[in-house]
Order: structure tokens, then C-alpha cells, then sequence
């Protein structure tokens, strides 16, 4: 049984394969986005969604057909949980919000004619395309300013090398998280949004225990090869990388698997971003710190102690 309280893995021997291996994911999740895109929701693509309840089971393509009949534009309708309980888009209307509103009343109107048991309108969301718009915008600025803060954050915590080591492994970890949703075609609206800030949040934390670690070991082991050194630093955070990882994934799994549909997406996110996050800490972040010609003479007075 391996002690992960006291491992001695050579971490940093198989830099050059993670870097290429990290290289080739990104290169291919910028090529899923250039080619088949994001599958936007109603939050940023505009539209109507309608989710309904019925006592008995739905046949979808029946419903499906009998929707396109309207004359609405592009109509999907999918399972959501159960073979009774449907999800309902219909594309964005030209016009006004009153046309929109329209749009729901006509599709109220087809499902209860079509429909042969009773009806339960569980939830029923208008966006339109300004608003879709701006969130979009809104969302994409988020992002940028939560990697620009970290940025600056770790530049004044720790120095420049490890300023610069911390945002390539989010941008990283940004890229796969956008990477993995154009490949499934996954559902991408607010919560992702909201998944990738907690991934940006997740990921910092994780590589500043190991930065800890690396500064303290800069001043106690002057004399040590820095690959030696990243590598004692990366084990000696292990228990805890792994603890905190692990706790985590089992709780995200839980909610994945019992936390129903609507919750879904923004957990496979959090899934993806906390195994990418562990892995960039460990395999980007700190092996970055080999090319970057980190200072081994620190001011001890100024630095922060991270044992405080």
C-alpha cells in the first residue's frame, strides 16, 4: 500500500510527455470550438424553454413532429430525467417580448391538444437576444478577470515566475473545461459560467499550497537542484492534493448521479475542472517553474510566511 504521506515520485521526469500531452488537448479543444462550436442555451442564445410533466410516458418524435407543425423555426425537444418529463426549445422569434410570450401560449396550446393526460407546466423561461448578448459578454468577462486577479495576486504574494506558472495552468484549465463542452455538446449556459469561475478558484488554490511548498523549500535547500526540489515540494503536498481532491470528486459524484438533470452540467463541469485542476497544479504549474529562473536567494523578511 503506497504511503501518500511520504512519496517519492519523480514528478518532473515526465515533464516534457505532460507538456506535450497538455499541448495537444488544448490544440484540440481550440479546434472542437473553431469547428462545432458551443451548444449555447437559452441563456445566451435566446429563445423559449419549456419544461413539462405528464402522467404517462411521451413519445418524442410524435411530439416533435407535431411541434414543427407550428411553423416555429428550429424545435428540439429532449427526455429530461424521465421518459414523462420533457424539455422543450424553441428558437428565437423576430419581434418583440410580446411575440416571444405568444410563442409560449401556441406551444401550451399544441401539448394540451396533442397530449392525451394532463399537462404540468413545471417551468417556462423567455430570453431574448439582447439579453442573450450581454450575457454572453458578461460571462466571458468574468472569466477574464477572475485569471487576471489571480494574476496579480500571486505576482504580489510570490514573484513574476510564479505568477506566470499559475496562470498558464488556468488558462489551461479554461481551454478543457471549453474544450470538453464543444466535443459532448453539452449544454453550456449560466452555471457553466459559473462551474469555470469555481474551477479558476479550485485550481489557484491548489497550485498556491504547492508554491508554498517550492518557496519554503527555495530557502531551506539552497543548495538543491531545483528539479529535485519541485519534485520533494509536489510530494510533500501530495496527501493533501489527493485528500482535498478525492473529498471532492465524491461529493460532485453524488450530485452528478442522484442530483437530477437541471443540475447536471454545472457537475460534470465541476467533475472535469477538479481533475484538471489536480493535474495542472501538479504536471503545468510547477514544472513551468524549471524554465523560469526562480530566484534562490529570498528576501526572508518581506516574504510571507505560509505557515501563518
Amino acid at each position: 500500500m503506497i504511503d501518500i504521506a511520504n512519496t517519492k515520485i519523480d514528478f518532473l521526469k515526465s515533464r516534457i510527455i505532460t507538456f506535450i500531452f497538455s499541448s495537444i488537448l488544448v490544440v484540440l479543444s481550440f479546434g472542437a470550438f473553431f469547428v462545432s462550436g458551443l451548444n449555447f442555451g437559452i441563456d445566451f442564445k435566446g429563445g423559449t424553454l419549456i419544461e413539462i410533466e405528464t402522467e404517462n410516458e411521451i413519445e418524442i418524435s410524435g411530439l416533435r413532429d407535431n411541434l414543427n407543425f407550428l411553423s416555429l423555426g428550429d424545435v428540439q425537444v429532449q427526455e429530461f430525467g424521465s421518459k414523462n418529463n420533457l424539455l422543450i426549445r424553441v428558437e428565437q422569434q423576430s419581434g418583440g417580448d410580446q411575440i416571444q410570450q405568444n410563442v409560449v401560449e401556441i406551444v401550451k396550446t399544441s401539448l394540451n391538444s396533442y397530449l392525451s393526460s394532463e399537462v404540468n407546466f413545471r417551468r417556462t423561461e423567455v430570453v431574448g437576444p439582447k439579453v442573450s448578448g450581454e450575457l454572453i459578454q458578461s460571462g466571458a468577462i468574468a472569466i477574464l478577470a477572475a485569471v487576471f486577479a489571480m494574476l496579480i495576486y500571486i505576482w504580489f504574494r510570490f514573484e513574476w515566475q510564479f505568477s506566470f506558472g499559475a496562470v498558464v495552468a488556468l488558462i489551461h484549465d479554461v481551454i478543457l473545461t471549453i474544450g470538453v463542452f464543444s466535443i459532448t455538446q453539452l449544454e453550456f449556459n449560466l452555471p457553466i459560467i459559473a462551474a469555470i469561475l469555481t474551477i479558476v478558484g479550485y485550481s489557484m488554490n491548489d497550485t498556491v499550497v504547492v508554491y508554498d511548498r517550492v518557496r519554503e523549500n527555495l530557502r531551506k535547500h539552497r543548495s538543491k537542484n531545483i528539479i529535485d526540489l519541485l519534485n520533494l515540494s509536489i510530494n510533500e503536498t501530495l496527501s493533501r492534493t489527493i485528500v482535498t481532491s478525492v473529498t471532492t470528486l465524491l461529493a460532485l459524484l453524488s450530485l452528478f448521479i442522484f442530483g437530477g438533470e437541471v443540475i447536471k452540467g454545472f457537475t460534470f463541469a465541476m467533475i472535469w475542472g477538479v481533475v484538471v485542476g489536480t493535474y495542472s497544479s501538479i504536471f503545468v504549474a510547477a514544472p513551468l517553474l524549471n524554465y523560469l529562473d526562480v530566484k534562490r536567494e529570498w528576501n526572508t523578511t518581506s516574504a510571507v510566511d505560509s505557515t501563518r
